[in-house]
């Protein structure tokens, strides 16, 4: 191997181990490189002299917000935004720099992401009123973000469920589902003429203005949920932007609370979140089958991890019977980028026995959930085997 190679990988060996005695490198850092290690020991660092400095390397970034957002401001200067946003969030888990957050001048620092609005909200009642509209700032840039990303195709897949689920007898041409009409038609095949007489016709139907399904979003806002609370939240608003789903969007812990009048803007919604406390899922479903009026026209989505602190055989009849009345009943562990969180495997299990398979999902994944629930099709649970 060239020795340029060789040196860069011990450069690399280097910063992953931080210069420890023992690392065996015998790598010297200068420069960028340097400036790069000491951003990494604040936050990784175990105690050690580093070797390029001989200052001590503890773990730890001060007291202060401005060491703070000095900090944050170089690591923005030397890691991508993704390495970024992991850095940020070891920072707040590792030495408590969440009181930090209610500072305006962190705010302003920090690189924003959905594990930080999961921070600002769980937050939010301990947030001073200088601070509030610059968190609310940082909580719409990511809002606005996630929306750009991901209401396009929502949008476009569930308009698409929306008129697939009405069929109709005599389509126009353009509505013609070609699949369905050849296969309702075979016993009219012309074999002399090679071809099928299509005596009947099978079309998709056209989504009218008026509501054609009501889906019902029942988000645990515990605290280990707060970034499908964020996720649930934008995409309950690009749902309540289509005229023909009536959305309806309710969050709970030990006690419930309908936010469907904020749905016109997420960010109203988030801050209308509690994050933290207890769970009762029994009562959540209680307000939400109570709201039902159409069953064989809704949509479920509960997502949550199911530690129930309510009764649990209650919650499982009230599934159940909603079942038996014709909602379609979709079970979400999660809503992130994350995977599975821990959840209440014996409740998952009752679940699934019902109908209602419990699985974490991902934001790009649900447009397709939604669009099979609409159609009552099987859900594309995704395989984790």
């Amino acid at each position: 191997m060239a020795e340029g190679a060789v040196q860069e990988r011990l450069r690399r060996w280097r910063l992953v181990l931080g210069g420890d005695g023992a690392d065996g490198t015998g790598c010297a850092l200068a420069g960028r490189d340097a400036a790069m290690d000491g951003a990494l020991s604040a936050l990784y660092g175990k105690g050690e002299k580093s070797r390029t400095t001989g200052r001590e390397r503890a773990a730890g970034l001060g007291a202060s917000a401005p060491s703070v957002a000095r900090w944050l401001g170089d690591v923005r200067t030397y890691f991508p935004s993704s390495v970024v946003q992991v850095m940020q969030r070891d920072a707040i888990d590792r030495l408590g720099l969440a009181t930090l957050l209610l500072e305006p001048e962190m705010l302003e620092a920090v690189e924003p992401d959905v594990h930080l609005v999961g921070t600002l909200l769980s937050l939010d009642k301990a947030m001073p009123e200088t601070t509030r509209e610059t968190a609310r700032a940082v909580v719409r840039k990511v809002v606005e973000d996630l929306e750009r990303r991901l209401a396009p195709r929502t949008r476009a897949t569930l308009t698409g469920a929306l008129d697939r689920s009405a069929r109709v007898q005599r389509p126009r041409h353009g509505d013609i589902d070609w699949n369905r009409t050849i296969a309702a038609n075979l016993k009219h095949y012309l074999p002399e003429q090679g071809t099928i007489v299509p005596e009947r016709l099978v079309g998709y139907g056209r989504a009218s203005r008026s509501v054609r399904k009501e889906v019902v979003l029942c988000i645990d806002q515990s605290g280990s949920m707060a970034a499908s609370v964020v996720y649930a939240s934008v995409f309950g608003a690009v749902l309540a932007s289509m005229r023909s789903i009536s959305t309806r969007l309710v969050v709970f812990d030990t006690a419930v609370a309908d936010l469907t009048d904020r749905l016109h803007d997420p960010v109203d919604v988030l801050f209308g979140t509690q994050l933290g406390g207890g769970t009762d899922i029994n009562r959540a479903l209680a307000y939400c089958q109570s709201r039902i009026t159409r069953p064989a026209e809704t949509v479920v989505v509960l997502i949550s991890d199911l530690y129930e602190g309510g009764i649990r055989e209650e919650m499982l009849r009230r599934v159940a019977a909603m079942k038996a009345a014709g909602v379609q009943f979709v079970t979400l562990l999660a809503l992130s980028d994350e995977g599975a969180p821990a959840y209440d495997r014996e409740h998952a299990a009752a679940l699934a026995a019902l109908g209602a398979p419990a699985f974490a999902c991902t934001p790009d994944l649900f447009p397709e959930v939604m669009a099979a629930a609409i159609e009552k099709r099987p859900l594309p649970i995704p395989d984790t085997s």
